[in-house]
């Protein structure tokens, strides 16, 4: 019998149970305590879900933590980066460069504000924006860089600040996916112009539906508490002089407020949560150390010999390297792995610039797709060429995401990994190649034991 749990061997991930003691609160994620509950309390017995004081207190709280003068708590990510680009100053008419490899939340407020969106590729070893890729995308419309530091990577911050300075471009830092990252030694959202971040359940700060924006720049700031926050832009006479005469206009109509109870329980998670990404990030580095060795394989970390880091780890994603394996394809690895007791799937985002709403839907009744309905040339040629993103979702794939360093739980993983690369040969009779369209839009398939 095959050593192959896919063929009748024995899997090699075996922990069953309903405590911690036998790892089955490895991936469960926010951790939630006493001290969670009683704030959140607090703020519902009090009545003032829908009040600003809690919401303050954090953002004054975050503003210490990342290094920031201001910051504006928002009710979801979408909205902080909708705000971003608000206060940047996007407007009709005006493009913004993305990664085609990120989620769509990322880059589609831009539709709202008139402009439109220009896809750039991705290096090939981090998955994030290509700095080498990026000024070949740079029109006399451009007017923002979206930045999005994916799947906790760093994007490489300093050769792309440089073209943006020589162009004249805002850069917003998408850290939806790193909150509390660092690039060489900077906390990762404050190098651009406006850093902005989802806060939802599933992130590695996670605290409730929620978002964050945060700058050094008082304009963008004002801007975004105007285009979304218009109670709070009432409350106080702004410093930009040309929002003086236009005090308490709902700018953009929008409410973006925080909710008070997830703003409570941000002021909990963010006094924990550099000592939680501490254990997250050794569990991470002990998988590593353990599968590094692996043909054909690679985990997508950062080097931190410069002072760079992976924060939480969100959604850890491994590179495939079929030729290493005699072509077996993406979607049979997966298969045997998941056979072993490791429920992983091909793929991770699919490539923004092949979505429906990017190529042919018209959101706003225009006679014509959204995305060229602001500009005078049709823009999708460029979509031409992003060769790494066109092959991302077939040489990429999500690991587990522990949560807690226990090396006996995850050597069984790490041992899986290493079971079907010994063994894969025997995979190759019966690959039917990469089945079915790989990644996802909407959301990750995050790996947990079932």
């Amino acid at each position: 019998m095959s050593e192959l749990a896919l063929f009748g061997g024995k899997p090699a991930v075996t922990y069953v149970g309903t405590d911690k003691t036998d790892g089955s609160d490895m991936f469960k994620w926010p951790i939630v305590t006493d001290e969670d509950r009683e704030a959140v309390l607090d703020v519902l017995n009090k009545g003032s879900m829908s009040g600003t004081d809690v919401t303050k207190e954090f953002e004054k709280e975050f503003c210490e933590w990342v290094g920031a003068k201001y910051a504006l708590g928002t009710n979801n990510g979408t909205a902080a980066l909708h705000a971003a680009m608000f206060g940047v100053g996007l407007g009709r008419g005006d493009e913004l460069i993305c990664p085609s490899i990120t989620y769509w939340a990322s880059c589609t407020s831009a539709y709202s504000l008139g402009a439109t969106v220009v896809f750039a590729d991705v290096d090939p070893d981090t998955l994030c924006l290509d700095p080498k890729k990026l000024e070949e995308k740079i029109t006399d419309k451009t007017k923002a860089i979206m930045v999005v530091h994916y799947c906790a990577h760093p994007a490489d911050m300093d050769p792309i600040m440089e073209i943006a300075k020589k162009h004249n471009l805002k850069v917003i830092e998408d850290v939806s996916h790193a909150q509390g990252g660092k690039y060489k030694g900077r906390m990762l959202g404050t190098i651009g112009d406006v850093g902005a971040a989802s806060l939802m359940s599933g992130k590695s700060l996670a605290i409730g539906e929620a978002g964050i924006l945060w700058t050094d720049d008082i304009e963008v700031y004002e801007r975004a508490t105007a285009f979304g926050s218009y109670e709070r832009f009432s409350a106080a006479v702004p410093e930009t002089e040309y929002l003086k005469p236009l005090i308490g206009i709902p700018f953009g109509g929008y409410k973006h407020r925080m909710h008070q109870m997830s703003a409570a329980m941000g002021r909990v998670q963010l006094k924990h949560y550099d000592e939680r990404c501490a254990e997250i990030n050794r569990a991470l580095k002990y998988f590593e150390e353990k599968t590094k060795d692996l043909p054909g394989l690679k985990l997508v970390h950062v080097d931190e010999s410069d002072g760079s880091t992976m924060a939480g780890w969100y959604v850890p994603v491994m590179l495939y390297d079929e030729k290493a394996f005699d072509g077996l394809s993406l979607s049979r690895f997966c298969e045997a792995m998941c056979a072993e007791g490791v429920m992983i799937k091909p793929g991770i985002n699919r490539p923004l610039h092949t979505h429906p709403l990017f190529q042919t839907i018209d959101v706003f009744h225009d006679g014509k797709p959204t995305r060229v309905a602001f500009s005078d040339e049709d823009i999708r040629e460029m979509d031409k060429n992003l060769p790494e993103s066109d092959v991302t979702n077939a040489r990429s794939f999500m690991v587990p995401w522990f949560k807690h360093y226990r090396p006996e739980i995850i050597d069984q993983y790490a041992d899986a990994f290493r079971k079907v690369v010994a063994n894969y040969k025997e995979l190759l009779d019966g690959d039917k190649g990469n089945v079915g369209v790989l990644g996802g839009w909407h959301r990750y398939n995050h790996t947990k034991k079932s």
